[in-house]
């Protein structure tokens, strides 16, 4: 266990509250503009969305689990399908079913505990799923970084913004010292925007223009779109959240290792779940993207040993009036799209590595030809983005691929026991 600066109930000295606040902030402040901007919604909802959603996951943790929620990749893919075929309001409808089946899971587990869902969704199926996650975005990071975005065709011009973008991200993630190795997407944007500036693809007029106080683009049901509940919406979205519930347990072991708690036993696993569901549920009532638990704001509590659920409140405080100022939701739009490429290139790549490193870390034997099997059904099916159609609904791609995997670990003989810390890597 860490000894500990401030525990998780100390409240901060006002003089250092809001410091120790905006490093939360920075940490989780680059990735989680960054869904918003791949998806087409508004990053300003997006940081008033993860403000709100973790202030309920405190409320609802009791206020013992210290935990910032920012915008989840996962989702990038199915709210990018679901746009296609019912617009923003398809995707806000899917992203509140998907925190309603954490809801589900959560008051399951309350009754019967959760080593059924680390039967259900060991380090073989969700390994080689969050690879996906990672790979199947490769192709939208590429065109993000070489295409200029007026036009659409290759600029040398524009792809050296996303390479020096990229080489910064990548020196800070290496080299970076205390804070600055916990915001190298952040310290990456800054010094790409900075570049960008200086060879003239930014057009700064927007933020000059902008109003200090500005209404965000709240996107709210019924009155902004038609309430419709699919099967296709659901098929597209639940299954991406079944695999992503091994994320946020992997964050609860991790998280209880650094401040030294059992999270999974109190304030429980299902109080968590349930709060992350919540989160979702209220960011898509407003217009924003699914949420999850960040590793990067465990990461900064790792390096600080400043476990203050205060200090997360805090941050969470500064990133709603953050959406409300429109200077800032001005100057995020303003960051060129090779930039968020450049970006998007190593954070992408990231998420494909640590679904690798799950299974290096869990010792998955591949030589074993059942874990094989699962493996390499799953990446071919969720990369090569096979669907199935079934009369009036169809299985995407990384939706299918989840559900294969889910069902070839069940039927397969051989399967492992379950450990407790399976997904602790």
């Amino acid at each position: 266990m860490n000894k500990p600066i401030l525990d998780v109930n100390d409240r901060p000295a006002p003089i250092h509250w809001l410091t120790l606040s905006l490093q939360h902030l920075f940490a989780m402040f680059g990735a989680t503009i960054l869904v918003p901007f791949l998806v087409d919604l508004s990053p300003a909802i997006a940081l008033i969305s993860s403000g709100i959603g973790t202030i309920a996951f405190l409320i609802i943790t009791k206020w013992q689990v210290p935990a910032y929620l920012g915008s989840s990749f996962a989702f990038i893919i199915p709210i990018q399908a679901a746009q296609l075929g019912g617009g923003p309001g398809a995707a806000m409808i899917g992203s509140f079913m998907a925190g309603m089946l954490y809801g589900i899971v959560a008051l399951i587990i309350k009754k019967a505990g959760y080593r059924w869902i680390l039967k259900l969704l060991p380090p073989i199926v969700t390994g080689p799923v969050i690879i996906v996650i990672g790979l199947a975005l490769s192709g939208t990071a590429i065109d993000m970084a070489m295409n200029n975005p007026d036009t659409g065709e290759y600029s040398m011009l524009h792809f050296s913004a996303a390479l020096i973008t990229l080489a910064a991200t990548i020196f800070f993630s290496v080299y970076g010292k205390g804070m600055f190795g916990m915001i190298p997407i952040l310290m990456g944007i800054i010094i790409g925007y900075v570049y960008s500036l200086a060879i003239g693809i930014i057009d700064f007029s927007i933020v000059a223009s902008a109003k200090w106080f500005e209404m965000p683009e709240f996107i709210f049901p019924f009155m902004d779109y038609d309430v419709r509940i699919t099967l296709d919406l659901a098929l597209l979205m639940i299954p991406v959240a079944v695999v992503t519930l091994s994320e946020h347990i992997g964050h609860q072991l991790v998280l209880g290792k650094v401040v030294g708690r059992d999270y999974i036993k109190k304030p429980g696993l299902h109080r968590s779940i349930m709060g992350d569901g919540t989160a979702t549920m209220i960011s898509a009532l407003i217009g924003g993207p699914p949420k999850t638990t960040y590793g990067e704001n465990i990461g900064v509590m790792a390096i600080t040993k400043i476990y203050s659920v205060y200090v997360i409140a805090g941050a969470a405080v500064i990133a709603i009036i953050f959406g409300f100022i429109g200077k800032v939701t001005a100057l995020i739009s303003s960051i060129p799209t090779p930039v968020m490429g450049g970006v998007s290139i190593l954070l992408f790549g990231i998420i494909a590595s640590s679904g690798l490193r799950m299974l290096v870390d869990s010792k998955v034997d591949f030589g074993n030809n059942r874990n094989l099997a699962i493996a390499s059904v799953i990446l071919v099916l969720g990369i090569g983005g096979a669907h199935i159609k079934l009369w009036v609904f169809s299985f995407e791609g990384m939706a299918l691929a989840a559900i294969a995997g889910v069902l070839l670990n069940q039927i397969l003989p051989g399967k492992e026991d379950v450990k407790e810390d399976m997904f602790e890597a």
